[in-house]
């Protein structure tokens, strides 16, 4: 119920309502508009490839070893950005914030970045479109990403004073996410709305359950 419902403080309660998808209460890193479905992908590190293996120490020597480093990184980004746009992947689902760099090449190459999602936010995505994280490797960039849902629809959402993405999600099962709008005019009179819900949500939940046993 916490991933299904977002309150909004400042707002008639008047203005509650159920939208279709999931409400993910992150702004877009970099927002690039596209029409129709779109392929999307979850990852749960970062995009730009380290300098170095974990527990393996790298030495720079001079400026220009830096500089030459920092080149390396730079080309290794983009082309792991390209390996996801040459598979029309357009909207990048992150648990962690990714660097300046890949938010760089994002926008460069089209692709939609949204970051700093929770474990739980991932988990419920995962859970939905039956996909599992997809491990970029900088050094095996050929082939198809296989990990990747659809997403019926990508947009900016303004709730009160706070942006959030809505994206539209197709279940792999025959639960249809559907998100809470809660408004009111303080965060108590919000939490007791959402409380009330989570009650009766978990009473009907306690009746199914015996009718079908």
């Amino acid at each position: 119920f916490a991933e299904l419902h977002t309150a909004v403080v400042g707002l008639p309660v008047a203005a509650s309502r159920v939208l279709p998808g999931l409400v993910l209460r992150r702004d877009f890193a970099t927002y690039c508009p596209a029409g129709g479905d779109l392929r999307a992908v979850l990852v749960t590190e970062p995009l730009r490839p380290a300098l170095s293996a974990p527990g393996v120490e790298f030495l720079v020597d001079s400026e220009g070893q830096y500089q030459a480093s920092l080149c390396w990184i730079a080309r290794r980004t983009e082309a792991v950005v390209k390996h996801l746009q040459s598979n029309n992947i357009k909207l990048l689902l992150s648990s962690v914030k990714q660097e300046e760099v890949v938010i760089y090449y994002a926008k460069l190459h089209s692709l939609s970045v949204v970051e700093c999602l929770s474990a739980e936010e991932m988990t419920l995505i995962s859970e939905i479109t039956g996909v599992s994280p997809y491990s970029p490797s900088s050094d095996n960039l050929r082939g198809e990403i296989t990990e990747t849902t659809v997403v019926t629809f990508c947009q900016p959402l303004l709730l009160g004073s706070k942006r959030c993405v809505h994206i539209g999600l197709p279940s792999m099962c025959a639960f249809e996410p559907h998100c809470l709008i809660l408004c009111g005019p303080v965060d108590g009179v919000t939490e007791q709305y959402a409380a009330a819900l989570q009650g009766a949500f978990t009473m009907l939940q306690q009746l199914f359950k015996t009718v079908e046993q």
